[in-house]
């Protein structure tokens, strides 16, 4: 089990790794650092460094985990890259089918791709669907991932790198909320995440917020008006409450 320290998942399954640079967001990408790191250290799958990499042996491994777990693809790259073949999404989305006692998240700012491919796709219940937005430049991401047939989609505001006012949260049945973490951190201001908290409240619309970040995260924690905010989709809220949610009380 590839066990995760991501605040609002379980687990991390990457059949594709690697990936390049297309935003702001992507500027100081915290997976291209792990994967330079594991190049060092000799981890095979990470043989090319962040250069993308399709990893057919990975395909299945979902289907061992007999736990259920909440299960973030692609942590490590973006399965909507224009160099993954639509057949091998078809076939990651075929092993999410066959795991139905999962959940699996997936994040892409290949929303454009996303919306392109998506008519094909065997949309299961137990797949969530996400863009990562990191200003208001990027906003049409959402509209995007709105037109998608997805059962359940939600946005990644992270790292948050501008304030996003007015957004149109019509159809979007979650949002997480983080600011930049690592040694060139960019700041993120309470008012924009205050902002953004106060229309999903009025949306009526699960808001979690993952971390403040900062060059040491641990340090700058999690609390945002002295308490943590770690609200699931309401869609399938009763069905994982069986499932261990590390840091949801």
């Amino acid at each position: 089990m590839a066990q995760s320290s991501i605040e609002w998942t379980e687990a991390t399954w990457n059949p594709v790794t690697g990936c390049d640079k297309i935003s702001p967001g992507c500027k100081h990408c915290y997976a291209e650092r792990m994967a330079n790191r594991l190049q060092a250290m000799g981890q095979p799958n990470y043989a090319n460094g962040f250069s993308l990499t399709l990893q057919e042996h990975m395909l299945e491994l979902p289907l061992k985990w007999k736990k259920p777990q909440i299960i973030f693809v692609n942590s490590m790259s973006d399965l909507f890259h224009k160099d993954v073949p639509e057949q091998f999404i078809q076939r990651v989305f075929e092993v999410m089918r066959k795991a139905y006692w999962h959940q699996f998240q997936i994040l892409t700012k290949r929303a454009k791709r996303l919306l392109d491919v998506s008519p094909s796709i065997e949309w299961p219940a137990n797949v969530w669907m996400g863009v990562s937005v990191e200003n208001a430049d990027y906003t049409f991401r959402i509209d995007q991932l709105r037109q998608t047939q997805a059962k359940i989609k939600f946005l990644s505001l992270e790292p948050l790198l501008g304030p996003l006012a007015n957004l149109n949260l019509q159809k979007i049945d979650w949002v997480i909320v983080g600011g930049e973490s690592g040694p060139k951190a960019r700041p993120i201001r309470e008012e924009w995440i205050l902002e953004i908290h106060d229309q999903c409240l009025r949306a009526s619309i699960p808001f979690f917020f993952k971390q403040w970040g900062g060059p040491n995260k641990k340090k700058s924690g999690r609390l945002l008006k002295g308490r943590t905010w770690d609200e699931l989709p309401f869609a399938i809220e009763q069905e994982v409450n069986h499932i261990h949610f590390s840091g949801i009380s």
